[in-house]
């Protein structure tokens, strides 16, 4: 019989360098205590690497650096696929992902209508939150980053520049899901925003 070494292995090998994949996806293969020793094998010898508890990459191959392993924004995306759950970048990670901050952000933060968990990433820690089905419910990638990060920062200490910026950002967003969102968002936001994108 194959060794589920050999099984697991098979079926990374013909993944696409860069594939994240967990130890969820192997459960026919064996038992979990055995996936999990193979896994532990995979890594030790190279073939695959380990971003975090349960989690491995096919790592892509640098002819300087040597592995490459996934951004907290693919993991992220790879886990919500894996959940099929919605998830929504907040507080400094928004900021980030707008623009408004050149800080990557140690400490992730994310809405999610699955399960609150934290996941270590190195020295790097992505939370997932319970948040309402009205946050989830946001549908510009644009808007959506602009109103969290807007929700950061707070009404009363948003600079006039920084609205600037969001609008100029929005500019790229589909009207329609931008409206959606706008009618979604805070009072406060929603009255910035509108005015900025009437002007």
């Amino acid at each position: 019989m194959e060794s589920v070494e050999n099984k697991i292995f098979n079926y990374v090998k013909v993944k696409p360098k860069g594939s994240i994949f967990f130890a969820d996806d192997f459960i026919d293969f064996s038992t979990s205590k055995n996936i999990n020793k193979a896994l532990e094998r995979l890594h030790d010898s190279g073939k695959i690497a380990r971003v975090a508890m349960g989690i491995y990459v096919r790592p892509k191959v640098d002819k300087i650096i040597g592995s490459v392993l996934p951004t907290v924004e693919e993991i992220v995306k790879a886990i919500a696929k894996r959940d099929k759950a919605r998830l929504i970048p907040t507080g400094a990670q928004a900021l980030y992902q707008l623009g408004l901050s050149n800080q990557v952000p140690v400490n992730v933060v994310y809405y999610t209508d699955a399960s609150a968990r934290q996941i270590k990433i190195g020295k790097r820690t992505i939370t997932f939150k319970k948040a309402t089905a009205k946050t989830l419910s946001l549908k510009g990638k644009i808007s959506m980053l602009a109103i969290q990060a807007l929700k950061t920062i707070g009404q009363k200490t948003v600079k006039a520049e920084e609205v600037d910026f969001i609008q100029e950002k929005l500019k790229m967003e589909d009207k329609q899901l931008l409206q959606h969102d706008l009618n979604l968002a805070p009072a406060w936001i929603r009255e910035l925003l509108q005015n900025r994108k009437d002007a």
